[in-house]
């Protein structure tokens, strides 16, 4: 893509040293530095352990010394910036979009973490790959993510990172809309649509992504062929090449996102059109 280096989002908050990098870990509860030296200083005021209270009493030790990866904070930061760059334009662009409809575009944050964190919406993992919470409308991203999608998942390039990460911006957007709140009630309403309300909700983030992903070709911040990295990226984690790969039989009724063809066809769809009402994937 082009895109000029240099700068970070406001909007992104940097967490990656104080989940999985630095800080001392009592038993499987993490503990960082800050928290360290000020229960140490708070044991030596008050003449009690207060260390004792994460595990660390008596002849008690730490489980895991780790201190912050400042090597590969260095090493991520041209994707760091990358993202910040992504993550102003996708909602520089729903704040136009949706302003159209008089509709209040309200930044989410990005939180980039390592191996876990702790979210409105629960523990965020690693493994659980990227995600939206729309508690605190905040998105989470360990960017080892970005190495698996390249790797794992066959689908490298800029613009395939610039897709996962502007399709959890269009969960965002279900919520600003009111859309995620009934899915959710219907959800709970109706428990056995509920994998299929989830496939819709997905299909529909796709193709918002690739209402963004128009609006980049339009001002030619693409490469010819690069447009195609977003659709391999939306292929590679269909339901059904996931089951696969996991050794399973594929079985659409247990589908949550999509199948890889699904997923392709949604955000061809958003970036084709470029209009935010094509993507009403409940009306399919």
């Amino acid at each position: 893509m082009r895109w000029t280096p240099g700068g970070r989002s406001g909007d992104i908050e940097d967490d990656r040293d104080q989940s999985g990098g630095g800080g001392f870990n009592f038993g499987g509860f993490h503990l960082g530095i800050g928290g360290f030296l000020l229960l140490l200083v708070l044991s030596l005021i008050f003449k009690r352990n207060f260390l004792a209270l994460v595990g660390m009493g008596g002849g008690g030790a730490p489980t895991q010394i780790s201190q912050p990866d400042t090597a590969r904070d260095q090493r991520e930061e041209p994707e760091v910036q990358f993202i910040s760059f992504v993550l102003d334009d996708v909602q520089k662009t729903w704040t136009q979009i949706m302003s159209q409809q008089g509709i209040p575009y309200r930044h989410a944050k990005l939180v980039l973490f390592r191996n876990r964190i702790n979210s409105a919406c629960g523990l965020a993992q690693s493994a659980s790959g990227p995600f939206y919470c729309p508690q605190d409308e905040k998105v989470y991203i360990d960017l080892g993510f970005y190495d698996e999608l390249k790797q794992r998942f066959g689908a490298p390039g800029q613009f395939a990172q610039a897709y996962v990460l502007a399709h959890e911006l269009g969960h965002h957007v279900q919520k600003l809309t009111g859309i995620e709140q009934k899915v959710h009630a219907a959800q709970e309403r109706n428990p056995r649509e509920a994998n299929q309300l989830s496939e819709r909700l997905e299909l529909q983030a796709d193709c918002y992504a690739g209402v963004w992903g128009n609006t980049t070709e339009e001002r030619k911040l693409l490469d010819p062929g690069e447009a195609r990295q977003g659709l391999n990226a939306a292929a590679a984690v269909g339901d059904d090449r996931l089951q696969r790969m996991a050794g399973q039989t594929v079985n659409p009724e247990t589908f949550t996102h999509g199948s890889s063809q699904q997923r392709m066809d949604w955000f061809q769809k958003g970036f084709s059109t470029g209009d935010m009402k094509a993507c009403n994937t409940f009306a399919q």
